[in-house]
């Protein structure tokens, strides 16, 4: 019995029954934690049986629109994530009947159990495969989405800030991209390994990012986003004790959702220092150090255990003002080793202005120019600085531009207010 098997329910209340709002609402929350446990491990056990990921995937993708329709109709089945899995298979074997070029395989297809009995890390062998560097960096993350966490299409788009079509031309591509390079869905080994499992931690960082910015939206986050993020995390650990950079982004994205319910105050966004930390987790912040103290352990240190050391400095500090800037620079000078991006850059020219002071903070800042005119965050980070020094005119055409380059209306409203100040 699978997780999502035992998630079943053993009664119901009449105001659950199928066909009822209240039914219907708790069918679709249940249909959400099968398809985040399930779909990952049925497409991989189908493109072993199948050969073809596509044909896997599209099979998945139905059986979870046909999970939605008969759920609320009918009710949850008592095993829902064999249920899924039957569901899947039945499509791809019509799939294949309908199509002239596979219609011979059909006799030559090895059973498989109509329960997803596989074990947790099969899913990675598949989110590996929608990492591959030959694919796009959008459609890596839209493919993942879709075949490793199980989005539809429409959720996708919001997530990413794209059209459905958009969104489904990723795809499309993507998938067909796989099957003419024949990339591979499993998990590589030798030199390639630590190259490919970074890309794959950086996926599921930008995957948790999202979740925070979306365009016109207010400060509250994409939750269920944000815990796909998480959980994919976590399942990638577990697959791969060994792997430090692994526990190290893990431990930096507990450490980031254990500051969520503190971020934002009806619908606005409260910058890191004036945060309540009463509302933090703080159960989840000590997950976090235990996941940073495993990578350690493992002495293979890389930028992901880095990212967390910073972040969970910031969550040691009593308040923003006992925040230890001259370990966080430290931290920053350090990471420059692995990751010298514009980005890293500019979050290290912040920890110089409190350690050496806004003059040398500045310059750095004025030297990522080029790479960042574009970004938001580099303008509104300068009209800081320009604040700092008394160049309150220079100050406030930074955060106007700045005001311009977001979409996101929380942050707009936050800028605004700076302005007007």
């Amino acid at each position: 019995m699978t997780e999502s098997d035992a998630a079943a329910p053993q009664g119901a209340d009449a105001r659950d029954a199928p066909g009822t709002h209240a039914g219907a609402a708790a069918s679709d929350r249940l249909l959400a934690v099968v398809v985040r446990e399930e779909s990952a491990r049925i497409t991989a056990a189908l493109t072993g049986s199948f050969g073809s990921f596509d044909l896997a995937e599209e099979s998945v993708a139905e059986a979870v629109e046909e999970a939605l329709r008969e759920w609320r109709r009918r009710g949850i089945p008592p095993r829902p994530g064999a249920w899924l899995m039957q569901a899947a298979r039945h499509n791809a074997l019509d799939r294949v009947r309908r199509d002239r070029v596979l219609r011979d395989k059909v006799a030559l297809l090895v059973p498989t159990p109509t329960a997803p009995g596989a074990p947790a890390d099969e899913r990675l062998p598949l989110l590996f495969g929608c990492c591959h560097p030959a694919l796009a960096p959008d459609a890596q993350l839209a493919l993942t989405l879709r075949a490793v966490c199980g989005l539809t299409t429409a959720q996708i788009a919001r997530a990413t800030f794209s059209s459905e079509a958009t969104t489904g031309q990723r795809i499309s591509r993507a998938k067909r991209k796989i099957a003419a390079s024949g990339i591979p869905l499993r998990v590589p080994e030798g030199p390639d390994a630590a190259a490919r499992l970074d890309l794959v931690l950086t996926v599921v960082s930008v995957m948790y990012s999202e979740a925070h910015f979306l365009a016109g939206a207010d400060a509250r986050a994409d939750r269920d986003l944000a815990d796909d993020a998480l959980w994919l995390a976590q399942v990638v650990a577990d697959a791969l004790p060994r792997a430090a950079e692994a526990w190290g982004l893990l431990s930096l994205l507990r450490f980031h959702r254990a500051r969520e319910s503190a971020r934002s105050a009806d619908g606005e966004l409260v910058l890191l220092g004036d945060q309540d930390r009463s509302r933090w987790d703080h159960a989840l912040l000590a997950s976090g150090h235990d996941a940073l103290e495993r990578a350690a352990r493992l002495r293979r240190p890389g930028r992901w255990q880095l990212h967390a050391a910073i972040a969970a400095c910031h969550a040691d500090a009593s308040d923003a003002a006992a925040t230890d800037w001259l370990q966080v620079l430290t931290l920053y000078d350090m990471l420059l080793a692995y990751d010298r991006s514009p980005v890293v850059r500019l979050n290290r020219a912040v920890a110089l202005a409190h350690v050496e002071g806004a003059v040398a903070a500045l310059a750095e800042v004025e030297a990522l120019a080029d790479p960042l005119a574009r970004s938001h965050l580099w303008h509104a980070v300068r009209a800081w600085l320009l604040r700092e020094l008394g160049r309150d005119d220079e100050a406030l055409a930074a955060d106007l531009r700045a005001l311009e380059l977001t979409a996101n209306e929380a942050e707009r409203r936050l800028l605004a207010a700076r302005a007007r100040r």
